[in-house]
């Protein structure tokens, strides 16, 4: 079996302002299940890369241990990577922003690698609002051990094999809110559109943007009875409100009533068609994204889209106060200045 991508592309394939086709941002050839959730998330970190026209050297991806943990491979095979220990790529991603703030910083974890191993990292990663893009490929079980309940199982809810899950199930985006986090969003793999818009969103937001995936497994967890299956997903989706990413350019205003549609000329000449729908989520209300998710879970409904977003929460560097260069370019005088900076240092302390 080949796990290389075929070489021959079309010549007039599209190209985006840095000159790029969109083969740079592509990785190996995915070895997850035919169908996998993974995959389709994976498509849609590539288009958003290469629509946003990002240097794939300038990217960071980073990962811990699982069935999503392995997707880095399959996705901007010309970036930096780092597939660390089981739970523990937070750390990782904080050591290497503290050295270098100046790249963009994708993390891939799975329910397993952030709700149960890793909750700990996850829980201080998003206290700190490191500068990231945090994504949950999350299906609600571990793949890699044969479908076993993981902590964000729904209580009842019945995969392949074994009993209805009998715990309360850790609904991770409510905890990113309640923690700090100053972007938080749901989708589902099988909305590529919308998962696509958050990623752009995501990436364009200084700080923690943290995203929850719904990625059915189609191995152990894709059956009528479970909550992470495609089925279920389709039939209880509620899309919180529909959006579309635009990039910082001259501002664009535009003012309508609720329930019509405005179609909103952009500065590359395409035409976007501005829906209002007449009820949505406060998404800068903490405490209203948070009751929000409790009414869907209670109707047994999966809120999707921008769930909350705080744009003005200062990021790891702004609360520590960094240095405005990265570390990596400093030299020995800089990094180490002496004793006496040292102890004047200390000084503050006393």
């Amino acid at each position: 079996m080949s796990y290389d991508r075929p070489t021959i592309r079309h010549p007039d394939s599209q190209k985006n302002s840095l000159g790029y086709t969109r083969k740079e941002y592509e990785g190996s050839i995915s070895t997850l299940c035919a169908g996998c959730g993974h995959d389709s998330i994976t498509n849609a970190i590539i288009t958003a890369c290469f629509e946003m026209n990002l240097e794939p050297h300038r990217i960071v991806k980073l990962s811990g241990i699982g069935c999503s943990s392995k997707t880095p491979a399959y996705f901007l095979g010309r970036s930096h990577g780092f597939n660390s220990v089981h739970g523990r790529m937070p750390s990782v991603a904080t050591g290497a922003n503290m050295a270098n703030r100046e790249l963009v910083y994708i993390g891939v974890s799975g329910d397993g690698d952030t709700a149960s191993i890793g909750m700990g990292q996850f829980a201080h990663i998003v206290r700190r609002n490191l500068d990231m893009v945090y994504v949950v490929m999350n299906n609600g079980c571990y793949g890699l051990t044969k479908g076993q309940n993981s902590a964000t199982a729904d209580r009842g809810s019945k995969t392949k094999k074994g009993r209805p899950a009998s715990l309360e199930s850790i609904d991770l985006c409510e905890m990113a809110i309640q923690l700090g986090a100053g972007f938080v969003g749901r989708g589902f793999s099988g909305d590529k559109k919308q998962v696509v818009e958050m990623l752009k969103a995501a990436i364009a937001h200084k700080g923690l943007a943290f995203l929850d995936i719904i990625s059915p497994c189609v191995s152990f967890n894709n059956v009528p009875t479970s909550t992470k299956s495609y089925s279920w997903v389709r039939e209880h989706e509620e899309v919180a409100q529909p959006f579309d990413f635009i990039p910082y350019c001259r501002e664009i205003t535009a003012d309508y009533p609720q329930g019509s549609v405005l179609p909103v000329t952009l500065h590359d000449g395409s035409v976007l068609n501005l829906y209002k729908q007449n009820a949505s989520i406060e998404a800068h209300s903490r405490s209203a994204a948070m009751g929000a998710l409790e009414k869907a879970k209670k109707e047994r409904r999966i809120l999707t889209g921008i769930l909350y977003l705080d744009p003005e929460h200062p990021d790891t560097h702004g609360i520590l106060e960094t240095s405005a260069d990265p570390l990596n370019t400093m030299g020995k005088n800089e990094l180490c200045p002496g004793n006496a900076a040292l102890q004047k240092m200390n000084g503050h302390f006393r």
